[in-house]
């Protein structure tokens, strides 16, 4: 029968030869095979030189170990191994010790020991024996191995049975956004997700970013509950034993699947945008009448889009409440100028330049002309500078449109060429040059003279007052023809009135070759101290009133003369959702100051825009030289998407609409060329609209009836 391998062997076997019981090194030599075999277990301590702790006297006879009856389990030392001695092997321990013997077949002599062993363990039979010493058997029904085997096998039955217990259920302690489904059925769990969840981000909510709170629909943003979606996700039962076993202290949490529409939702976000953007404001210097104050800084900020739609979509998964506003994020552009430097301003130049007027006198003559305190006011201008410094400047134009006449008594002011259009065609003014004291020199005289105390007096030079745009610079910019136009019908009075104002502030603009216009830098706010009124606007999918209602018609209106005039659109957004008026894919929307429409003449010559306002029309043409024949290819309607339903308490603030379907469509602008209608490039816009949801006024939820006292 195979041994089995030896182990490291604490007890090294050696013959007490000499009187200190000390093997001789004669001893060390091996034995014959026949020789007596005379050798006995010592300890290891007893080896390196340890006392021995009692035993019988020196000298006394050591008796055989007896082989008869097993000892007892608690006495086995099992740090000895039983030796495989059918060949002389080295002791598996770490102290080198002679050879040992082995001669089994003789008989064992009573050895003579002057420093006995006490309780020195008796040597295991060998490996295979009946001997109870030692392990017997197969390895694998050992008690070191039965104990965790049989462990593991009551474990394994237990997962299983847990597996099949529950089977065909949620997985217990399965939550979803707060709401617990662990343990349900399939069909339970989605009764309870609709019941408890899908109310829950359905409902409209309460957005904040900065200083601003809106009002914010899931249902118009096109994110709805997707219960199949989420129940998917979540009744898998688990196979990983370490979570089947967490799950019983600790909840599963499982995010719910919503339906999303990116076109829907990026337009509710930017409802919301255009409440909360706006360009930082430098701390300056605001003149009413003659009377200065300091207006406060305001630092820019921007609503983060992608952001903003991470946390609204990251509340709805977490089942927040719908009372509790959504925080957006806002980044934030700081201010050049602060109030301190505006306050500056104000006390050391603005305050002493209004405190009197100045007088202008010529050289050679009694003539004077007065620069009135109101004059003054009208032409200070200032100019936020990027290193923090307020700019007072005094305005050539404004100074001359306030003196009026003022000035004639030195001579004649001069007049700049401008373009006139009439039947249709257009014509260069002439500019006329004047004599004088020309505004331009008087107002650069004028600003030092501002902070002296009164009476003040500037000495205005006389002479020849040149026109600042002439005939011949007007002509040399090739305004000679049509070169685009469109026409939009306008559909209310309020509109048409600011529709009226902001068509006037730009009739008549010039923009030169390579310059950019801008709709909101050229008219600059448009409030109602600027003559605007309050008309609808869409806001967040419904129609509402603002300041400054219909002013995107005329954006729109602009923006397809830009597109058939063949010049470069630079910035436009169009509308979220679609306004039949308008031509689909060929509008654009603005609102000052975070939505703009940009575009440049990149052209050659100049751009003059022409505009003409009907109560029940607007029309803007370009004039300038004609580069292209323009065509516009729109696709068919793609990607439709259904409006959702909402209904709203009718509580006098509620106003119906039907709603209208959401879609993509390409438009493109094919630019030929004038001579031979060759096509010589093309243009593709893509624009999505949202569908609008359509709205219910439903009558209002009844109070809660009050219990009855003592009820």
């Amino acid at each position: 029968m195979p041994h089995q391998p030896p182990v490291h062997d604490e007890t090294v076997r050696m013959r007490p030869e000499d009187a200190d019981g000390r093997p001789s090194p004669e001893d060390l030599r091996p034995s014959p095979a026949d020789g007596h075999d005379d050798t006995r277990p010592v300890t290891r301590d007893w080896l390196l030189g340890a006392p021995e702790q009692g035993g019988p006297a020196a000298g006394a006879p050591q008796q055989p170990p007896a082989t008869a009856g097993p000892l007892p389990e608690e006495d086995e030392d099992r740090s000895t191994q039983a030796l495989d001695m059918s060949e002389p092997q080295a002791s598996a321990g770490t102290v080198d010790t002679a050879p040992v013997t082995d001669d089994r077949d003789a008989a064992p002599t009573p050895v003579q020991d002057t420093a006995p062993v006490a309780d020195t363990p008796e040597v295991p039979p060998p490996a295979g024996s009946t001997g109870t010493g030692g392990p017997t058997g197969p390895w694998w029904r050992r008690r070191a191995v039965l104990v965790p085997a049989g462990a593991v096998a009551a474990l394994g039955v237990l997962y299983g049975a847990d597996l099949l217990i529950t089977s065909g259920e949620i997985p217990r302690s399965t939550v979803v956004a707060g709401v617990d489904i662990g343990g349900l059925s399939p069909a339970a769990a989605r009764s309870t997700l609709e019941e408890e969840l899908a109310p829950r981000v359905d409902a409209e909510h309460i957005v904040r970013a900065d200083d601003v709170t809106a009002p914010f629909s899931p249902l118009t943003a096109g994110i709805t509950l997707d219960v199949d979606e989420t129940l998917d996700s979540a009744d898998d039962q688990p196979l990983n034993p370490w979570t089947r076993l967490t799950s019983l202290v600790g909840d599963r949490e499982v995010v719910p699947t919503f339906t999303g529409e990116e076109t829907a939702l990026a337009a509710q976000i930017d409802a919301v945008a255009e409440q909360v953007d706006r360009a930082p404001v430098d701390a300056s210097i605001a003149i009413e009448g003659t009377t200065p104050t300091v207006t406060e800084p305001a630092d820019g900020r921007t609503l983060d889009r992608e952001g903003a739609a991470d946390a609204v979509i990251d509340a709805l998964q977490s089942g927040a409440d719908p009372a509790t506003p959504i925080h957006l994020p806002v980044d934030v552009t700081p201010v050049d100028v602060d109030a301190d430097e505006a306050q500056r301003v104000l006390e050391e130049t603005v305050q002493p330049a209004l405190s009197a007027p100045v007088t202008v006198a010529v050289e050679n003559s009694d003539d004077t002309a007065e620069v009135s305190v109101e004059a003054i006011a009208a032409s200070l201008a200032f100019t936020p500078q990027e290193d923090g410094v307020l700019a007072v400047s005094v305005d050539p134009a404004a100074l001359q449109a306030a003196l009026g006449d003022e000035l004639d008594v030195f001579g004649s002011g001069a007049a700049d060429a401008r373009f006139e259009v009439s039947g249709g065609a257009v014509a260069v003014v002439p500019s006329v040059d004047g004599t004088g004291v020309a505004p331009a020199t008087l107002a650069d005289q004028l600003l030092p003279v501002l902070t002296d105390p009164a009476p003040r007096t500037v000495t205005a030079q006389l002479g020849p007052v040149p026109a600042d745009f002439t005939t011949e610079e007007a002509q040399a910019l090739g305004v000679t023809e049509e070169i685009g136009s469109f026409t939009t019908n306008i559909g209310n009075a309020a509109s048409g009135t600011n529709i009226r104002v902001v068509a006037q502030e730009v009739d008549g603009a010039l923009v030169l070759p390579g310059e950019t216009f801008s709709l909101n830098g050229f008219t600059g706010p448009r409030g109602t101290a600027q003559g605007y009124v309050e008309a609808g606007v869409i806001n967040n999918g419904e129609f509402t009133t603002a300041v400054g209602g219909g002013i995107s018609q005329f954006a729109t209106t602009m923006f397809n003369a830009v597109f058939f005039s063949g010049l470069e659109d630079v910035y436009h957004k169009p509308h979220s959702y679609y306004i039949s008026r308008y031509p689909a894919g060929r509008e654009a929307t603005v609102y000052y100051d975070s939505i703009d429409l940009k575009w440049r003449n990149d052209s050659d010559t100049g751009v003059f825009i022409d505009t003409s306002w009907t109560p029940g029309t607007i029309t803007v043409t370009f004039y300038g030289t004609k580069r292209y024949e323009i065509e516009s290819i729109s696709s068919n309607r793609y990607n439709l998407r259904a409006p959702v339903v909402q209904e709203k308490p009718d509580d006098g603030n509620c106003t119906p609409q039907n709603g209208s379907t959401g879609f993509d469509i390409t438009v493109t602008r094919v630019f030929r060329d004038l001579a031979t209608g060759a096509e010589v490039k093309r243009e593709e816009f893509q624009t999505r609209y949202a569908a609008e949801p359509i709205i219910r006024c439903v009558p209002p939820a009844a109070p809660p009836v009050e219990p009855a006292p003592g009820g």
